[in-house]
């Protein structure tokens, strides 16, 4: 009973032996030629590997120094390079018959070039191009790509642009597996890396079966989960932009290999969107759906609802992502948002309020176009602001000597601006902002009309016309008694600057001319400056008192107005 048994150990032992001492016999770099040839026509680029060694026990092949080509379209340098890559063959195939057939790859530590061309294109959609578009039967012609597994350890992957100025992004500790690769199947996939600004970004679904001719419009189904993705180190938005941010995103997508619907939630906080602003203080959520067509690259945004507290904006139109920069013509409709949920998020467009200032209730509307470049974009529309209080901030103050008239700054103004309505025609563009048609109406005041401009830096260029109302007889008397020996007429023409009657010397009732002045400063520190040449051009030419010429009235004007500025008379 012992001889038998020994004999069957002796075997056992024999056999392992054999095994252990193949890699002695057998010169795997024989094979180089082949595998090299069969990896190149699967890819369509041509593959360079360094020294090969025979794996027994692993059931593989070990290469060193890979290097696969790029499109020479888009760059001379390797598109993949790794140290090492272990290719998985069928062992009784290759010791017996010479033959190699690959069931798995997996790539240790390699460096993956990204590259965006002209058109849209990427330097990847034309890997396995040459590949047959069918499954291979025994004897169809070697290279027809068909792995059982495809594994990426510690990647790294570096995306630019053609001719683009902007610093590469760099996607660390990628990790890619995927199974059942071919052209007649779908096969699962995980994908996990570190994207710029330490994100973690994680993709997980079904792709296939792989398009023959572009990789790239393969059909895929998967769920995204982005976090912590730091927008300005993206690599896919222009610095000169200033938008910037951290994004959480979640999402599904869903492709066919023509068209890719996405529908998710995008949440960015210390969001940034212009060059002028700073970053936003609270929380912007985005619930979005599209419809994108990859080979031109153009989409439909069908829903973006963007919430800022309890403000919601809803945002839809198309874009294209074919030229460089990509565009968009958009429409952003909202209603009545509250403006203390957006006080926080106004700078992140370079709205700024004026220092120690801040909003207290009252609401938002807007209807706004937005076109062009995606990161430069024209804004344009009507906006109107109700029933806020500008508090920690006195247009009486500002308007300096002019606040002595009557009824400018009453009503329990003090330190407080109330606002009834604030309505305006906007234009912004990548050099600041343009009001048209603004128009203001301050209970404790009255209206102020003007235009002007905003500068991409904050620079205030605004020309403004107050329209004073109510309780001005007393501060009609003031002017008159400051303007000492003011003749009639010139007293009617400062009732009308004032709101009174042109008619009458008593400034009761009735509208007139406004008292012109100018915004200038800057949006955090305006500075409100009376337009003396203005008043006294509308004096001179509105009050001409009997027996006076023009230039006796422009005098007598100048007088007048000096002494209430504090300036002394001619």
């Amino acid at each position: 009973m012992k001889k038998p048994l020994l004999i069957v150990g002796g075997i056992i032992v024999l056999l392992l032996l054999i095994v252990l001492c193949l890699p002695l016999f057998i010169n795997a770099n024989q094979f180089k030629p082949t595998i090299e040839s069969k990896l190149g026509t699967a890819l369509g680029r041509q593959v360079t590997i360094g020294d090969i060694k025979l794996a027994i026990f692993s059931g593989g092949v070990t290469v060193s120094d890979i290097a696969i080509a790029d499109d020479p379209a888009f760059s001379k340098s390797p598109f993949l390079t790794a140290k090492s890559l272990t290719v998985g063959v069928e062992l009784i195939p290759l010791i017996f018959h010479k033959e190699v057939n690959v069931d798995s790859i997996t790539v240790d530590s390699p460096d993956v070039a990204l590259i965006h061309g002209p058109g849209g294109k990427w330097n990847y959609s034309s890997l396995g191009g040459s590949a047959p578009a069918s499954k291979p039967s025994g004897n169809s012609a070697p290279g027809a790509l068909s792995v059982k597994t495809l594994e990426i350890k510690n990647g790294k992957i570096v995306v630019s642009t053609v001719g683009s100025s902007q610093k590469p992004s760099v996607y660390s500790e990628v990790n890619l597996t995927a199974s059942d690769l071919s052209y007649t199947s779908q096969f699962p996939f995980k994908l996990s890396a570190k994207g710029p600004g330490s994100a973690d970004i994680k993709v997980e679904g079904k792709a296939g079966p792989i398009n023959p001719t572009d990789s790239s419009l393969t059909p895929m189904n998967a769920t995204v989960d982005v976090q912590h993705l730091d927008l300005a180190t993206t690599g896919f938005i222009d610095p000169a932009s200033g938008i910037a941010g951290v994004m959480d995103f979640k999402g599904d997508l869903s492709s066919d290999g023509k068209q890719m619907s996405s529908k998710g939630t995008i949440k960015a906080t210390k969001l940034k969107a212009s060059a002028a602003g700073s970053p936003s203080t609270v929380p912007v959520n985005l619930d979005y759906a599209t419809v994108y067509t990859l080979e031109s690259q153009s989409g439909v945004l069908n829903q973006g609802d963007i919430k800022i507290g309890n403000a919601v904006q809803h945002l839809t139109g198309d874009y294209n992502l074919a030229g460089d920069p990509a565009k968009a013509n958009m429409k952003l409709n909202a209603q009545g948002m509250p403006l203390g949920d957006l006080e926080g998020f106004l700078p992140a467009v370079g709205v700024v309020l004026p220092s120690g200032s801040k909003l207290q209730g009252g609401t938002l509307t807007v209807a706004l176009s937005i076109s062009g470049p995606i990161d430069k974009p024209t804004i344009a529309g009507p906006v109107n602001i109700s029933n806020t209080k500008l508090a920690g901030f006195s247009l009486k103050s500002k308007l300096g000597a002019l606040g002595s008239f009557a009824g400018l700054g009453g009503g329990g103004g003090g330190n407080d601006t109330d606002i009834q309505t604030l309505s305006a025609n906007i234009r912004n563009d990548p050099s600041g902002t343009n009001f048209d048609s603004l128009n203001l109406v301050l209970p404790s005041i009255g209206t102020v009309t003007g235009k002007g401009t905003v500068s991409s830096a904050g620079q205030l260029n605004m020309k403004m016309v107050a329209n004073l109302s109510g309780g001005l007889g007393g501060g009609m008397g003031a002017v008159t008694g400051v303007a000492g020996g003011a003749t009639k007429g010139i007293g009617g023409a400062l009732g009308a600057l004032t709101g009174g009657s042109a008619r009458s010397n008593s400034g009761a009732g009735g509208s007139g001319g406004g008292i012109p002045f100018a915004i200038t400063g800057t949006t955090s520190a305006p500075v409100v400056v009376p337009d003396v040449g203005g008043m006294v051009g509308g004096l001179a030419k509105n009050a001409i008192p009997t027996g006076v010429g023009n230039g006796g009235a422009a005098g007598a004007a100048t007088g007048a107005l000096g002494g209430l500025l504090g300036h002394k008379k001619p």
